[in-house]
């Protein structure tokens, strides 16, 4: 199958500038593209995996990827899906981060230690700061800032929401599009690179920068967007009542990253083994025709495959058999752990160790009846804790509790 059908038939292709110019594009010889990684975070989330993803398959079949960070751009902040000003980086704090993505992007593509010993389809980590730093700004105006209209800039959704919603947009990230756009024509330059893969709320910035490399060169880039993932219930995929879920084990722990996976909706699993796991499609497939409680198995297919991918198999098997134990009423080392000062109230602990979202979000959960200590169940909002014991929210979800 050819790679960009492959791309389609698992749900990574949104948007593309031309889709059978790209398909011949990628059968004419090794592709270089690249996509853009937000330095704003040390740590990727599960929403960063798709591009991420599609660029192991696109690597896969031969071509070389390069990802970018951007230090330089992140410097400005990226307005899009924003409402206000995100507060500024500096420059160490972005090469922490930037330090911290790699690690991350190395566990997922064949990544080369020095971008000048890459061979083949050997893909590369780059920085834009190395090269929007020392930008002469007013070079750079009648250089590039020419070919930019600012009447097709002020159409971009992003922007546009912006300014409708009264909410301001500052002078420095009206630049943003520029500079992501010239990432792209410094790539084409030197390295050779024609497709850029991103998010499809980039689908502008891209075609900023194929736009920009026709006029200064002549040539013809290209454009693929995957898909803004949603879950099957309209929710934003890769939340929880924690926050994001992050890939660094320090944030989310492999066992509760196990955990996201094997509770999404039925509805969404198979899109999500698709999208998030290396399986044949054809595995997917029966995996996708089980139905009622065998469901169940085809979630612990995918939260195995999704963990072993982002903290490797062992840590897998980990979360999977602390999951097994815990679900069947059991206690395991590897099941994430809350210390507390004891004897505490119920309510307290669970909001605290992360199981809901807020002290009233456990009250309500204990007095609908959905809290357990161990395996007894608690509609007393009053409870007090005053043992080491594993607490319950719900059937799924659980905390051991250990005396402070």
């Amino acid at each position: 199958m050819h790679v960009l059908d492959h791309l389609k038939a698992r749900g990574f292709v949104k948007t593309t500038t031309d889709l059978d110019a790209l398909k011949a594009h990628l059968d004419a010889g090794r592709v270089t593209f690249y996509v853009g990684f937000d330095p704003t975070a040390a740590s990727l989330h599960v929403g960063h995996l798709l591009p991420v993803m599609c660029m192991r398959w696109l690597q896969e079949a031969g071509h070389k990827p390069i990802a970018i960070i951007g230090g330089g751009t992140g410097l400005i902040g990226d307005p899009t899906g924003k409402t206000k000003t995100r507060e500024m980086l500096t420059e160490a704090d972005i090469a922490a981060n930037l330090a911290g993505q790699r690690v991350q992007l190395q566990r997922f593509l064949d990544l080369a230690d020095d971008p000048a010993q890459a061979t083949g389809s050997q893909g590369i980590v780059l920085n834009n700061a190395d090269w929007l730093l020392a930008l002469n700004y007013v070079a750079f105006l009648r250089d590039t800032g020419r070919h930019f209209s600012v009447n097709r800039m002020l159409t971009a959704e992003g922007m546009r929401q912006r300014i409708d919603r009264n909410q301001g947009l500052s002078f420095i990230e009206f630049n943003y599009h520029l500079l992501q756009s010239y990432d792209f024509l410094v790539l084409h330059r030197e390295q050779g690179c024609t497709l850029q893969v991103g998010g499809d709320d980039q689908w502008f910035n891209i075609l900023g920068g194929v736009d920009l490399i026709r006029r200064e060169t002549g040539a013809h880039a290209h454009a693929l967007t995957v898909p803004l993932l949603m879950t099957a219930d309209g929710k934003k995929m890769g939340k929880t009542e924690k926050g994001a879920v992050w890939l660094d084990a320090a944030q989310v722990s492999p066992y509760d990253y196990y955990q996201f996976w094997v509770n999404v909706l039925d509805a969404d699993v198979e899109r999500l083994l698709k999208l998030y796991t290396t399986l044949p499609l054809e595995r997917i497939a029966a995996l996708a025709r089980l139905d009622g409680a065998e469901i169940r198995e085809a979630k612990q297919v995918l939260a195995w495959e999704a963990t072993a991918l982002a903290h490797g198999a062992d840590e897998a098997d980990k979360a999977r058999d602390a999951a097994a134990q815990a679900f069947s009423g059991g206690v395991s080392e590897d099941m994430p752990t809350h210390v507390a000062a004891l004897p505490a109230a119920l309510a307290d602990l669970m909001a605290d160790s992360g199981l809901v979202a807020s002290r009233s979000a456990a009250r309500r959960l204990i007095q609908q009846g959905g809290a357990r200590v161990d395996d007894e169940k608690v509609d007393d909002i009053g409870y007090l804790l005053d043992r080491e014991a594993v607490i319950w929210a719900g059937r799924k979800k659980a905390v051991r509790v250990l005396q402070g």
